[in-house]
């Protein structure tokens, strides 16, 4: 696909999907307003992590979300505990969070490769930087969770000059984690967030 936005027919069947509604319809109404498209194509996977870079914006997740939704991909994201109470909660909850609770005895990362582990079919989403500001080195979190739950890493960017949300090809961990960083840290390079690269 190059430049639109596939329907959910277009996704393939291993891929969790959204029920097709009017927040699909309206989501995708915005984004084609707003001048964003989608590029490459989705791998026919039923349990992945997807990495999303540069991550230098909390416009990131806006248009994100709006393409999630508006594609019908069923993919959840991580976030603390405390953030799921009350209406926000029950927004975050539809849109595919995942509750994290971080007092727990397992730290995250285990509790993540739980969910893979036991779920047949579902993706989790992750920004490797961590954060919205520029940082030297990934968190190895993801990697961690993709390598020890045995899924394939999907790889996802944005690139705002021409307002592309893009997915790439697979990757698979190998047991060298310095390697793995640097080959995908490279594999992002050319593109550009809203305020920086990579």
């Amino acid at each position: 696909m190059k430049g639109q936005l596939p329907s959910p027919a277009q996704l393939p069947p291993g891929m969790p999907h959204l029920a097709d509604n009017w927040r699909r319809r309206l989501c995708r109404g915005v984004l084609r307003l707003c001048g964003w498209s989608l590029v490459g194509e989705f791998p026919d996977v039923r349990r992945a992590v997807l990495i999303a870079a540069p991550h230098s914006s909390w416009w990131d997740g806006v248009w994100g979300l709006l393409m999630k939704v508006g594609i019908g991909a069923d993919i959840h994201f991580m976030g603390k505990q405390e953030l799921f109470r009350g209406p926000l909660g029950k927004l975050l909850l539809k849109l595919g969070g995942m509750p994290i609770d971080r007092g727990a005895a397992k730290g995250v990362v285990e509790q993540m490769i739980d969910q893979l582990q036991q779920h047949e079919s579902l993706w989790l989403g992750i920004a490797p930087e961590g954060t919205r500001k520029p940082v030297a080195r990934w968190k190895s979190g993801f990697w961690r969770i993709a390598h020890e739950a045995g899924v394939p890493i999907v790889t996802a960017w944005f690139n705002y000059p021409d307002k592309t949300i893009g997915v790439g090809p697979l990757f698979h961990t190998s047991d060298d984690l310095e390697a793995d960083l640097a080959r995908l840290r490279a594999f992002y390079a050319p593109f550009r967030g809203k305020r920086r690269n990579v």
